[in-house]
């Protein structure tokens, strides 16, 4: 059977007949692995949404783990980014209970949807070989930039009283975000969000039907672990921003939930300073530069304190700020 094949077709075929003319030895020990698990399963739809579900949940609390360890160890909090906030296991757990919740009620039904709506759309999903890096690279960087205009918007739409109030105000919670925090949100907030990592790479295959599902689980993961890693609070001197200026990081968006406004994408720094969303962040950045140059000399716990009162200043803002969105959202409810 051709590689081709739509998926009404693999349906009703056994995993062996779609793989009848493939040539084992030419493949590489995980293309070999893939072919074995399609063959396994002998579904490809359940091979696929199993294969799928595991990989996020696994990536998921795998790149979360690390952040809970180092939360839990003092020598770390001269990174952390509001060092005197370190979440509480009670904390940690309830925030675990919450995204599992949203794990199977919304992105467990999305993700066995997936492949028929994959194959119909001309991608593929069981066959062997992979496609190459140069092919998979300039898909991924689409996706990047795609997910993070639509979550710019997306996310400032969030901010809105109405939504706010009734969606977005759950990932707020916690004005020092953690690593697990990343997908800490209302099942509506996951869809909506969740729809502009899945729409970069189903409008690509819509348009060039040439699209591997293997090319979509690397930019899941990439994406897992900048979500994740834009919530751990903390900013490493080898942190990615420090290498790409251009990109968000948890610095970036740690503001964000300290401060309430500003700061609205999600990987890159494009859309906030086109669009003048983060003047806020960026006098925050000057008065923490000069804060720097007149504390020279002074002692860490002097410097400690300093820190502290900036910090404080920024947060007592964003509260006031959210008020604001909150019984602007109150008003509206009341004249309806």
């Amino acid at each position: 059977m051709s590689f081709n094949a739509t998926v009404a077709s693999a349906a009703h075929e056994s995993a062996s007949q779609l793989y009848a003319n493939v040539d084992f030895a030419s493949l590489s020990w995980l293309e070999q692995l893939w072919m074995q698990w399609y063959i396994r399963i002998d579904n490809p739809i359940i091979a696929t949404g199993l294969m799928s579900f595991l990989l996020h949940e696994i990536v998921y609390f795998g790149r979360s783990i690390p952040w809970i360890i180092i939360d839990a160890i003092p020598y770390f909090r001269k990174w952390k980014l509001q060092p005197n906030k370190i979440p509480t296991p009670q904390e940690q757990w309830e925030c675990t209970k919450q995204v599992l919740f949203s794990h199977f009620t919304i992105e467990l039904p999305a993700i066995w949807l997936f492949h028929p709506l994959a194959e119909s759309l001309g991608m593929q999903t069981y066959q062997v070989p992979f496609p190459s890096w140069q092919t998979m690279l300039p898909q991924i960087l689409f996706f990047f930039a795609f997910e993070d205009m639509f979550h710019y918007f997306a996310h400032q739409a969030l901010h809105t009283s109405i939504l706010y109030k009734h969606i977005h105000k759950l990932h707020h919670k916690y004005s020092a975000p953690f690593g697990l925090a990343a997908e800490y949100a209302h099942p509506a907030e996951v869809f909506i969000l969740g729809t502009g990592t899945l729409a970069g790479p189903i409008l690509y295959c819509l348009f060039t039907q040439n699209l591997h599902i293997l090319t979509v689980y690397v930019w899941i993961v990439l994406r897992l672990f900048q979500a994740i890693d834009a919530h751990s609070g903390y900013d490493f001197p080898w942190s990615l921003q420090h290498i790409l200026p251009f990109w968000s990081g948890a610095e970036h968006h740690d503001f964000h939930h300290m401060a309430f406004t500003n700061n609205y994408s999600t990987s890159f720094r494009w859309c906030d300073r086109i669009f003048g969303t983060d003047d806020k962040y960026r006098a925050y950045r000057k008065k923490i530069d000069a804060q720097k140059a007149a504390m020279k000399g002074k002692s860490k716990a002097e410097r400690a304190i300093a820190e502290q009162q900036l910090l404080a200043e920024i947060e007592a803002e964003g509260q006031r700020a959210e008020a604001e969105v909150e019984a602007r959202a109150e008003g509206k409810i009341k004249a309806q």
